[in-house]
């Protein structure tokens, strides 16, 4: 069949030759939009990861602070009258020696154990009991909203704070 327009075989090839190249730029696009998708996914997994830990770290330290509490609790006539689970948080880990001291020594090894730069302060004051817990969490949230005692005497750490009475 030819109709002086060439053969049929001839136009197949030009069309042909037309598509390939707009074809490659397709695929350049999408090979573009594919990664552009993929740097985007690895880093919403990073920020996962990295509030996860600080999550992690966040519960670790709730859990340390109710310990404390019910460690005075348990010693409540010791805590009241001696006041003897006052504790801040930059002062050396105590000697085991009476219960408080125990308690307190087994507690500030428990946050240096279980948080980055973990340290803690134990307040009784009459009936109210304040546990404040610290730890680096630089990695995560940062400082921001800590409490006081994790913010004074040079500590730059993030924290929990719990309040209750005896």
């Amino acid at each position: 069949m030819n109709d002086g327009r060439g053969s049929f075989s001839a136009m197949a090839c030009r069309g042909a030759r037309r598509q390939g190249g707009f074809t490659m730029i397709e695929v350049l696009v999408a090979v573009l939009v594919l990664s552009i998708g993929l740097i985007g996914l690895a880093s919403l997994q990073g920020v996962s990861l990295q509030f996860n830990n600080s999550a992690y770290l966040r519960s670790q330290a709730t859990n340390l602070a109710y310990d404390m509490a019910d460690r005075v609790r348990a010693n409540r006539e010791a805590a009241l009258v001696a006041g003897a689970y006052n504790i801040t948080a930059g002062a050396a880990i105590p000697a085991a020696g009476t219960l408080p001291e125990t308690d307190l020594n087994e507690w500030r090894t428990a946050l240096q154990d279980s948080l980055p730069s973990g340290t803690g302060e134990v307040l009784v004051a009459g009936r109210n009991l304040t546990v404040v817990v610290c730890w680096d969490d630089t990695r995560g949230e940062g400082v921001a909203g800590a409490p006081a005692e994790c913010t004074a005497d040079g500590l730059n750490l993030m924290g929990f704070r719990f309040e209750t009475q005896l």
